[in-house]
């Protein structure tokens, strides 16, 4: 997980990589992952524009309950249990994919 801070003159952008771990991974690993994520998306004011970015190792369906963050089209059918630990994450923080 790597992040920069770039700053401008009205707004700051803060551009978060990130490399989740495969769905072969134990609970244990993802679940430290999220929270490390959770708390590094937390650190910065919200007032400054986020990016997140990177390798999620996941799989988003197309149920329907995911509409609402994912939109209508998605590659998939079924989603992994890393696409939806992704979608809960972003629903908790209020970003959309």
């Amino acid at each position: 997980m790597s992040y920069i801070v770039l700053r401008g003159r009205w707004c700051n952008v803060i551009v978060l990589n990130v490399h989740a771990p495969s769905e072969e991974k134990s609970y244990d690993s993802k679940d430290s992952f999220y929270e490390e994520l959770e708390q590094v998306f937390d650190h910065f004011p919200k007032y400054h524009m986020q990016i997140l970015l990177g390798d999620f190792n996941a799989k988003v369906g197309r149920e329907n309950i995911f509409k609402p963050t994912i939109g209508n089209e998605s590659l998939h059918c079924d989603s992994s249990d890393n696409g939806v630990r992704i979608v809960n994450f972003a629903t908790q923080k209020k970003i959309s994919c």
